[in-house]
């Protein structure tokens, strides 16, 4: 069977702009299961036609919307034409662009500027579709620069020439875009009185803030890696949020994640409980967010270490078995003081246990017994740097309260992991990665799409268009 498709394009006034266009024309046959329906390469021959015929069409009406001077409504000369080119997802569309002269009257003459213009500079400006930088900056926020060429290439008619490079310059300019406007970093963003706060409404409840690192490998020097920061915000009844940043590259760390809160609803009487590892980094990145804020050291690192003083006790005890055991009770003993908060206690067992070990070194054969004593030291520091950071994590426990950061160690997975390939060893720039990271970590919690919509509200109104259409239909 012979299939044809044609295109009428009619105009706001009912004028028929474009008629007996056609799109495809395709011979099909019916007695092979392979047959049935379009190809996708049909399919795309189908959308690349729609395409060329509708751009041209807008472009072509907009352009005669502004044939007249806006002022007198004179026609205006024309001086010749050029043809751009407007890059979209279903392929590259050349367009007619018409250039004129402006109008001689007193009114235009009075404008700044050249003697000729293109009315479609108002209309394109820029040449690539937001659609389709939303499409490339998705998806290779996901997946590596090449492999979303090929996504693309496979279910779209987009330009053959499309590379990875070229991805990632668009990709780099979005990052960018939002970089723009993110507000100067300042180092305490509590700027009202506590007077006011009473006055604010009601919080809808805490909001927990997980914050914790990754490396991956520097492109400038291959034997190096840099740190990567990473957060997740969990409010009580709103959209978890990923932030991302380099920290050897960002300058406005505590900024973007003070603008992270506001969009979750922060409000300076809420409740918010930052979940760190300890480190002097993500402390400083917290510090001076919110007046009701509590820092609280992550159960997890607690336990890991005493996890490894423990493996060092039970070696212990294959070579003096009482000491090792009563080491192994001190151990349990200063758990449970850090369970129920009690610091002063478990700094006071831990400096008694470093006194025993001390003791042992004379005449205990435990080769890794120095070992050891360094990483009790070590457990020491730890305790005390972090005291004022450990709450009742029994109490928290029993309230349902969150005590660890299990949540971002997945979060740590997904945001660097997945997408740096660490096992691969893959390489990256500091400005490189800062700017992925960006992209990748609203592509996660699903906000790209809205900033997307905020810089173009027409991608908002046409899907709200095709969802009316859609329902209606």
């Amino acid at each position: 069977m012979r299939v044809e498709v044609r295109l009428r394009v009619v105009g706001d006034a009912g004028e028929i702009i474009c008629d007996d266009a056609n799109v495809l024309v395709i011979d099909k046959r019916h007695d092979r299961l392979e047959a049935i329906g379009l190809s996708l390469d049909e399919a795309k021959e189908f959308l690349a036609g729609v395409q060329q015929h509708l751009v041209a069409a807008q472009a072509a009406a907009f352009a005669a919307g502004r044939r007249c001077c806006t002022h007198c409504g004179r026609s205006l000369r024309r001086k010749g034409r050029a043809t751009l080119t407007f890059r979209t997802p279903f392929g590259n569309v050349p367009i007619d662009s018409p250039r004129l002269h402006r109008c001689r009257c007193a009114a235009s003459a009075a404008e700044e500027g050249p003697q000729t213009f293109s009315p479609l500079t108002s209309l394109l400006t820029s040449h690539i579709a937001p659609e389709l930088l939303y499409l490339e900056s998705k998806w290779a926020s996901l997946v590596s620069y090449g492999m979303t060429v090929d996504l693309l290439r496979d279910v779209l008619p987009i330009d053959a020439r499309l590379n990875p490079k070229t991805v990632r310059n668009h990709l780099h300019r979005m990052a960018e875009r939002l970089e723009s406007v993110l507000g100067d970093e300042r180092p305490n963003f509590i700027d009202s009185c506590p007077r006011d706060w009473k006055a604010l409404p009601q919080p809808e409840g805490e909001i927990v803030v997980g914050i914790d690192g990754g490396y991956v490998r520097d492109w400038t020097d291959r034997k190096s890696h840099f740190g990567i920061l990473v957060g997740k915000s969990l409010p009580r009844d709103r959209n978890d949020r990923y932030l991302g940043l380099v920290q050897s590259f960002d300058t406005k760390p505590k900024r973007r994640l003070w603008e992270l809160l506001c969009s979750q609803g922060l409000q300076l009487n809420q409740a918010v409980t930052f979940l760190t590892d300890g480190g002097d980094d993500v402390r400083n990145l917290a510090a001076e967010m919110a007046p009701y804020a509590e820092h609280h050291l992550d159960w997890f690192h607690i336990t890991m270490r005493l996890t490894v003083l423990g493996q060092y006790a039970k070696g212990l005890i294959h070579h003096d078995q009482e000491a090792g055991e009563r080491i192994a009770r001190n151990l349990l003993r200063i758990k449970r003081y850090l369970w129920h908060g009690n610091s002063r206690a478990a700094l006071f067992w831990s400096q008694d246990l470093a006194d025993d070990l001390y003791g042992l070194e004379e005449d205990c054969t435990y080769p890794k017994l120095k070992a050891f004593s360094q990483a009790l030291a070590e457990f020491v520091t730890y305790i005390e740097r972090n005291a004022h950071a450990i709450p009742n994590y029994g109490e928290r426990y029993r309230n349902d309260e969150r005590i660890a950061t299990s949540f971002v160690e997945s979060a740590v997975n997904v945001v660097i992991a997945k997408r740096f390939t660490k096992k691969q060893q893959m390489q990256w720039s500091r400005c490189g990665a800062h700017m992925l990271l960006q992209i990748r970590t609203r592509t996660l919690d699903g906000t790209l799409r809205g900033q997307f919509e905020t810089w173009y509200p027409g991608l908002a109104a046409n899907e709200n268009q095709t969802s009316t259409q859609a329902a209606a239909a």
